[in-house]
C-alpha cells in the first residue's frame, strides 16, 4: 500500500479500537483543538492534563466543547508531564502528546529510569508529508531527536522507521540515505555510511525495505534527475523514506517543506514504548491533528 496524501491516514484508523490520548500540558490552543477534532472524529479518547482553569478559559473562548472529557488538574508543567509519562507506563493510555512544555523536559520524563518508557531502542523522529509536486507522501528522518548520528545510529533511526512504515501498511518501503552527491567520497562522511547502510542491506543485516545510497536530494525524489545523471536505482525518484545525514539538514528541509512548499506534515517519536506526538510550536493545528491520526495508526 502507497499513501497519497494525510486523509488516506483516516482510512487506516478507521477500522482500529479507539486509542487513549494524554495530552501533557495541556493549556494549548493549537494542541487543544486538535486533540478535540480527533475525539470528536473518534480517533481518540483524550485524558487533559494541566492548569484546569486555563484550559476551561481557552475552550470557552474557542467555542470548545470539552464535556464529558477528563481533565485532571495539575497546574506545575513538569509534574503533568510526569504524570502523563507514569499514566502511559502504567499501560492506561496509548499514545503520548506533548502540549505547553519544552520538549527537553517532555524528553527527560520519557527517559526516565523508573518510570519513563524506554525501550532500550534509540528514539528517532519521523515526519510524513504530502507536497504537491511528489506522487505520495514521503517520511524524513530524523529532524528533531539525533542531533549527529553515526551508523550505529543511522541503522536504528532506520530500523525505527521501517518497522513503523511497515505498519501503516508498506512491505518493502524505498529508504533514500543522503548525502551532498550521489558518489561515495572518502572525505563525506555520509556518503560512506550511506554506502555502508545499503550494501548491509544488500546482505539482509537491515530488512524489510530497499535501501540506496547515498544519493543527492534531487535524484531521491526525481527520476528524470536519476536517468540524467546515469543513476540506475529501484529507490530514485520513488522514494518512501529519506535518511537524513544530521539533524541540521533535516531540521532546514522540515521547514522548507512546510513554509516555502506549503507541505502538509504530521510527525512524532518513535522507538518508546508508546509513539509520541512531538511537532514543532511553529506547527499548525492542522498538522498537530495529522500527527494524532499518524499516532494512532501505529499504536
Amino acid at each position: 500500500m502507497v499513501l497519497k496524501s494525510m486523509s488516506d491516514l483516516k482510512g487506516i484508523v478507521a477500522g482500529k479500537p479507539k486509542k487513549k490520548l494524554v495530552l501533557a500540558a495541556a493549556q494549548d490552543q493549537h494542541s487543544l483543538g486538535a486533540v478535540l477534532r480527533a475525539w470528536q472524529d473518534d480517533v481518540i479518547e483524550p485524558i487533559l492534563i494541566g492548569d484546569k482553569e486555563i484550559i476551561q478559559n481557552i475552550c470557552a473562548e474557542s467555542n470548545y466543547n470539552i464535556s464529558g472529557l477528563r481533565i485532571i488538574h495539575e497546574p506545575d508543567t513538569d509534574m503533568s508531564v510526569e504524570m502523563a509519562v507514569k499514566m502511559l507506563n502504567s499501560k492506561q493510555a496509548d499514545i503520548l502528546m506533548k502540549g505547553k512544555v519544552g520538549t527537553s523536559t517532555l524528553l527527560k520524563c520519557v527517559l526516565n529510569k523508573e518510570w519513563g518508557l524506554r525501550t532500550g531502542n534509540l528514539l528517532s523522529h519521523i515526519a510524513l508529508f504530502e507536497v504537491e509536486t511528489y506522487h505520495k507522501l514521503i517520511a524524513v528522518t530524523d529532524v528533531a531527536m539525533n542531533i549527529a548520528p553515526n551508523l550505529k545510529d543511522k541503522i536504528s533511526i532506520v530500523n525505527n522507521s521501517v518497522a513503523f512504515l511497515n505498519k501503516l501498511g508498506y512491505k518493502m518501503p524505498k529508504v533514500a540515505v543522503l548525502g551532498a552527491v550521489e558518489m561515495v567520497n572518502e572525505n563525506m562522511e555520509a556518503t560512506l555510511d550511506a554506502a555502508l547502510l545499503s550494501k548491509m542491506n544488500q546482505r539482509d543485516q537491515i530488512k524489510n525495505c530497499i535501501i540506496d545510497g547515498p544519493l543527492a536530494f534531487d535524484n531521491a525524489i526525481s527520476l528524470e534527475s536519476a536517468k540524467h545523471k546515469g543513476i540506475k536505482s529501484e529507490v530514485a525518484g520513488d522514494t518512501d523514506l529519506l535518511l537524513m545525514p544530521d539533524i541540521e539538514v533535516g531540521n532546514v528541509l522540515y521547514k522548507s517543506l512546510v513554509f516555502f512548499a506549503k507541505a502538509k506534515v504530521a510527525s512524532i517519536i518513535l522507538g518508546a514504548l508508546v509513539p509520541i506526538v512531538l511537532t514543532s510550536r511553529s506547527d499548525s493545528e492542522q498538522a498537530k491533528y495529522d500527527s494524532i491520526l499518524l499516532s494512532a495508526a501505529a499504536s
